[in-house]
């Protein structure tokens, strides 16, 4: 029989509504990391994730819609789950420690771990309205 951990989970993806997503907390609200903390690590997440760019592309990797995960765990590793917009990208072996870079300098992450995914494919579909804008694909 195993042991069940409950982690904190920070949900990146974009609800349906366009509002955006709150952290996930285990249903009986307890966890290594109190929600207020949860919340303000989210917040510092995604802004480190929109300070590195595709660098032939205008738009962060955030509203590229190229991070598909990102989970916080109790011992604070926050482990991204990541993809670009090609499997033959110029920057595929860079990017992933640009990923661990930026996120690793946020107060309350002790450490990152990267995983690069091409499951499922990255599309357009993935981009953020903001992204659209900015490269004119409306």
């Amino acid at each position: 029989m195993t042991e069940q951990t409950t982690r904190d989970v920070i949900d990146l993806s974009a609800p349906a509504d366009g509002q955006a997503a709150s952290p996930a907390v285990p249903a009986d609200g307890t966890g290594a990391i109190p929600a207020d903390e949860l919340a303000r690590i989210t917040d510092a997440v995604v802004e480190a994730l929109k300070t590195v760019y595709d660098p032939e592309i205008p738009v962060d990797i955030y509203e590229l819609g190229l991070i598909y995960k990102v989970d916080l765990e109790d011992d604070r590793t926050l482990k991204v789950q990541m993809s670009l917009t090609a499997p033959g990208c110029p920057v595929a072996g860079e990017m992933p420690g640009w990923v661990q870079d930026a996120v690793e300098k946020v107060d309350g992450v002790d450490k990152a771990l990267v995983d690069l995914t091409f499951e499922p494919p990255w599309t357009p579909d993935r981009m953020s309205d903001e992204a659209r804008l900015a490269l004119n694909m409306f």
